[in-house]
């Protein structure tokens, strides 16, 4: 079994967590540079990951604190896709991956860091 190693992570495991909703404090926040807010919308943000999986991990993230994409309405999943497609774009342009995995861990159990605030990943991948 090969296992995807990021000694970088460590400290998002280990270390001190903070004081409420991460995606909430970087939404509420103009100090988007700070919080690694990369572009807004009227109803979600992309955001990089501060402790990636890989370079260029980015998250689009609703401003609704809500725990599940059914929870979402039309116009914020609208939003999402939307952003998530042009950080895509950028990431192909930029760092040319070969793949993506993108997806959105709902829940604890399903390996949500963030449970109660929904968010989708996007991991660029390359081959070796």
């Amino acid at each position: 079994m090969r296992h995807l190693w990021s000694p970088w992570r460590l400290e998002y495991l280990t270390g001190p967590k903070v004081d409420g909703c991460i995606f909430c404090h970087a939404a509420g926040s103009s100090a988007d540079r700070d919080n690694l807010v990369l572009l807004r919308d009227d109803f979600a943000f992309l955001i990089l990951n501060r402790f990636p999986y890989n370079n260029g991990h980015f998250m689009a993230v609703p401003y609704a604190h809500v725990s599940s994409l059914e929870d979402l309405d039309a116009p914020t999943l609208t939003s999402m896709m939307l952003l998530l497609n042009r950080g895509l774009a950028a990431l192909r342009s930029s760092m040319h991956p070969e793949g993506f995995n993108i997806g959105a861990n709902l829940g604890h159990c399903a390996g949500a860091g963030v449970a109660d605030h929904v968010h989708i990943h996007a991991v660029p991948r390359w081959s070796g």
